[in-house]
């Protein structure tokens, strides 16, 4: 009897050709679409969720399963989408973060509520469409991330909260291939998806206005303050610290004669500290909610390179457990724009050793 496994269809290409291979080497596939909008609003959906997860994206993962000739579902996971995503990214820019939503829905919904029902449905595993990959380490008894083959599509720095257990029931089946593969292999397949546009921007935030989308939810969050510099003198004034972000020049509205940018938000104070480009350059930060995939948490250094940002180019870096949760890493040079809420990942060459959430 053929294992089955639950492959997770966003409506696009690489979800799709994730459930295709899957099915070509004898899985038993059903394919899922979270439904993560409220039911009673289907234009409210195609507007939020259009590119991700909507009501679009269901007809075209719907159109795939049936290609393929596996069964397809859509499961309601509103509540859970709210509570792990939705609520957490409103959370973070409260105070004075700046979020990777994608995170949490990996590591919570997919690979969590989802990996959950997979069980009860005797499934051994859930797919998606990222591109990354999973090992198992003879040696020391570990699951262990890989970068993806095409190393200009690797996600797995939306993956590193995976635990041992959820990298056992991951299979990311378009991590050995690149982009061009498997739009091609989707052509072979005469799948509707093949030359569906790439998603970037946040399911959730319509026409990717994040600003908008919190100002919505809760005004509240906006709640004007002074622009200082460095020396605390007030150079002008914001609308809410949630419309900032480590690094920012556009958007200041200041006439300084020379380019600013942030270089601190305190929500606390409901402050924005502006600098110069060079007062963006640091050695160090601190991470919480650190995952060591790879490894026990070091005691002392370990020598990685280090991610801060999607695109970001990995840095050479020590990093050493401070305690349960929390981690240290200096750098070797200065980085610009180190920003909280962000995750930071750690890897050596193409294995993953770890990551966190961006503290200070």
């Amino acid at each position: 009897m053929a294992h089955r496994v639950i492959v997770g269809m966003s409506g696009g290409v690489d979800s799709s050709v994730a459930a295709a291979l899957l099915a070509e080497q004898g899985y038993d596939v059903v394919g899922i679409t979270m439904r993560v909008w409220p039911r009673a609003k289907p234009s409210e959906a195609a507007q939020r969720f259009g590119s991700c997860c909507g009501t679009e994206a269901v007809d075209d993962a719907r159109h795939v399963a049936r290609r393929l000739g596996i069964p397809y579902y859509v499961l309601n996971m509103e509540e859970e989408f709210e509570r792990a995503v939705v609520g957490r990214f409103a959370d973070a820019y409260r105070r004075g973060r700046t979020p990777v939503p994608c995170v949490s829905c990996n590591s919570d919904l997919k690979f969590g509520s989802l990996l959950a029902r997979a069980r009860a449905w005797d499934a051994v595993a859930v797919a998606t469409g990222h591109y990354a990959r999973v090992a198992h380490d003879a040696a020391t008894g570990r699951h262990v991330l890989l970068r993806a083959r095409d190393t200009e599509k690797d996600q797995t720095d939306f993956l590193w909260p995976l635990t041992q257990a959820q990298l056992a029931a991951a299979r990311f089946p378009v991590g050995e291939l690149t982009k061009a593969a498997v739009r091609a292999h989707a052509r072979r397949l005469g799948l509707v998806t093949a030359d569906k546009p790439e998603s970037q921007e946040i399911c959730f935030v319509p026409d990717d206005d994040y600003r908008a989308f919190l100002r919505r939810r809760d005004a509240a969050i906006f709640r004007p303050g002074p622009i200082v510099d460095r020396e605390g003198r007030v150079l002008g004034r914001h609308g809410g610290v949630a419309a900032y972000t480590i690094g920012q020049r556009k958007g200041l509205g200041l006439a300084a004669g020379r380019p600013l940018y942030v270089v601190d938000v305190d929500p606390g104070r409901d402050t924005i500290t502006v600098g110069a480009a060079a007062d963006l350059e640091r050695d160090r930060l601190v991470a919480r909610g650190v995952n060591f995939i790879a490894c026990d948490p070091p005691v002392a250094p370990l020598r990685v390179e280090a991610k801060i940002r999607h695109q970001h180019r990995p840095a050479p870096a020590s990093v050493r457990a401070v305690d349960e949760d929390a981690a240290e890493v200096i750098f070797d040079e200065p980085q610009r724009a180190i920003t909280p809420g962000q995750s930071v990942v750690f890897y050596q060459g193409e294995l993953v050793v770890g990551g966190g959430v961006i503290e200070r």
